[in-house]
């Protein structure tokens, strides 16, 4: 629809829209301008634009849509059972997407300020950045549902000015456009002195195709693709009207005659309402940027690879979420980008290394995702070997950055890989060495238990979360809980599993009644998107089984009625610490104490389950692994 395309425009385009400020310095740094290079990059960022954008991102990878949505951890849930080692791609692409998300709004917002310095040579634009930085993080907490309906016709604006100011500069000269030719590109490459590099620059107008995909679900994929054809109209317009421009300043460097690539096409009337014009949509970009990265990281924590989170929504958007950690980390993050770099120049030496690795990682998992839907592996190996050299030769490119700033997103893309692969492979080994019992012996126990008014009643229902998804099985700490140290007398049992589904917005449940008016299982599905609010969740299941007269919940300390469940439910929540007493390898016994130290530093699990903390006990068990030693130990 006409308004699906004014969304797709307004929140998905911003960072690959933004990219005309920068790419071209990027690759002309201190260079002479020559037409070589000029028009040999040129037609290296249109071919760019087709094979990575167009190609593979627009036509291609968004076939792959999870129910609607997208993005790599999307791609990983539609493949991870047929190919469960599919996780470390992802691990290692959402990890270096969110490491270029510190560098994407410092250099898109700080390129745009710098257009005033024709004007204003001793503009302080490191401070003006900062503060439009500060200003847009601690917007973060409102939500975007206000201004969010301005973003599209704000957007169309930008695209509309570049279009216009683009072809204003190549109706002077259109012999540019024979640089469509990939000969161009050919030459620069072979002939232009350091030619191989220039490729780390001209991968700068495609850093946003990721986002693209990443994005799909809020305004899908048709909007998406239709919208591409004005932003690539737009976008092109504006490349070949600056490289008609760079033209006629052969022979000088960009520092040595003033040139700005991109606020050199408007005229000088014009140029505030450009630079304007150019912060509204830098900021929009980032806008975009910060809130797909608190999606990935909702997702990473729903898929069990990222430590729990607190997730809040600040509004009633569909899929619009707040993490105030992640905010706050982005926040400074991106400050201390700026006042290392100080200036977009520098920042354009290191942009684009990271995002690189991660669009090698999509590649790798969308020939998954092509092979297990029966696609000829012919035509798979083809296409990923052709998309694996291009972006290879791409990353042989940008590893030129590595000592010019690179090196800090890699370090930061490398430090969340870790954390992932600590936590994920924590999680493994628990559940390796977790003890499951059959329930039925128990289930007499349970009822003389629940009958016996000599034991103190803990609670009329008592709620315990298990990772068991079979209701005939259970924890064996869970049993020894109830039963072995301090009984828990209750009127009924339930027994609550949260199962996250390759589905993103999935929101089910499933009861088996187990012993009548004893024991209940409650299995929930939801999707990786949803975030768990079990509170909310089960008051819905207790009231649907009062309807159907399955149970009652009368009693004299609540009543459903007064729409709370208060003191008559209990929630009892299990959590491991590690013994000493383990028998690990050296490997295993620091990932396990890293990922316990983790455990402790993250959100509890009573907040993370979004329960009324009122009314939660959190009991804690030793943890042993492997076989334990036998002593000789005599009585005297």
């Amino acid at each position: 629809t006409w308004g699906g395309i004014l969304i797709a425009i307004g929140i998905v385009f911003g960072d690959l829209g933004t990219s005309p400020l920068y790419t071209f310095k990027a690759i002309l740094g201190e260079q002479t301008i020559d037409p070589t290079l000029v028009l040999g990059s040129v037609s290296a960022i249109f071919w760019t634009l087709f094979l990575q954008t167009t190609l593979k991102y627009v036509l291609l990878t968004m076939r792959a849509d999870n129910r609607g949505e997208g993005g790599i951890f999307s791609l990983f849930t539609l493949i991870r059972r047929y190919s469960p080692w599919a996780v470390w791609p992802a691990i290692v692409g959402g990890s270096f997407m969110c490491a270029d998300s510190l560098i994407t709004p410092p250099i898109s917002v700080s390129s745009a300020v710098e257009g005033l310095l024709v004007l204003q040579p001793e503009l302080p634009v490191m401070g003006i950045t900062i503060g439009i930085i500060v200003a847009l993080f601690m917007f973060q907490q409102t939500g975007t549902q206000l201004i969010g309906r301005f973003f599209g016709p704000a957007m169309v604006v930008w695209f509309g000015m570049i279009a216009v100011l683009g072809f204003m500069n190549l109706a002077t000269d259109f012999s540019v456009l024979r640089a469509i030719n990939p000969m161009y590109a050919w030459e620069m490459l072979a002939n232009h002195p350091g030619g191989f590099w220039v490729l780390g620059g001209v991968f700068l107008c495609t850093t946003g195709a990721e986002a693209l995909y990443a994005d799909m679900g809020h305004v899908g994929r048709r909007n998406i693709q239709m919208a591409w054809i004005f932003i690539k109209i737009s976008l092109l317009l504006c490349y070949f009207g600056e490289a008609a421009l760079l033209l006629k300043h052969a022979g000088q460097t960009m520092s040595g005659g003033g040139v700005n690539p991109f606020f050199d096409l408007a005229p000088r009337w014009f140029l505030i309402p450009a630079v304007v014009i150019s912060t509204v949509a830098t900021v929009i970009a980032s806008q975009a940027l910060i809130s797909g990265t608190y999606t990935l990281f909702n997702e990473a924590v729903r898929l069990n690879i990222w430590p729990k989170l607190r997730i809040e929504f600040p509004t009633e958007l569909r899929g619009q979420i707040y993490i105030p950690s992640i905010n706050w980390l982005m926040m400074f993050g991106c400050i201390g980008m700026v006042l290392y770099f100080k200036e977009s120049a520098n920042m354009e030496a290191a942009f684009g290394l990271s995002v690189t690795l991660t669009m090698l990682m999509t590649t790798i998992l969308l020939g998954c995702w092509l092979y297990s839907r029966k696609a000829g592996w012919l035509t798979v190996a083809a296409l990923v070997s052709v998309y694996l050299l291009v972006e290879g030769v791409f990353l042989v490119a940008n590893l030129k950055k590595f000592m010019h700033g690179g090196w800090i997103t890699m370090l930061i893309g490398l430090t969340l890989i870790a954390v992932m692969y600590i936590w994920h492979e924590g999680k493994k080994l628990k559940e390796r060495y977790r003890k499951m019992v059959p329930l039925e012996p128990y289930l007499p126990v349970l009822k003389r238990l629940s009958e016996d008014e000599k034991v103190a009643k803990y609670a009329t229902h008592a709620v315990f979360f298990t990772k068991s998804n079979k209701p005939g099985m259970v924890e064996e700490r869970i049993m020894d809980s109830i039963l072995f140290q301090q009984p828990k007398r209750a009127d009924t049992y339930w027994l609550v599993h949260v199962e996250v589904t390759d589905s993103p917005y999935t929101m089910a449940y499933h009861t088996e009644i187990l012993a009548p008016d004893d024991l209940i299982f409650v299995r929930f599905r939801l999707g990786f998107r949803v975030v768990p609010r079990m509170n909310l969740f089960f008051r819905r299941v207790v009231e649907d089984l009062v309807k159907e007269k399955q149970i009652n919940i009368e009693t004299p300390y609540c009543h459903l009625g007064k729409h709370r469940l208060t003191g008559d439910f209990r929630f009892v929540l299990m959590k491991s610490f590690l013994s000493v007493e383990n028998n690990l390898s050296l490997r295993d016994n620091l990932v396990m104490r890293l990922h316990f130290l983790l455990d402790a530093i993250s959100l509890p699990d009573d907040r993370a389950f979004g329960l009324d903390y009122n009314h939660v006990d959190t009991e804690k068990y030793p943890l042993m692994i492997g076989e334990q030693p036998v002593f000789d130990l005599k009585r005297e």
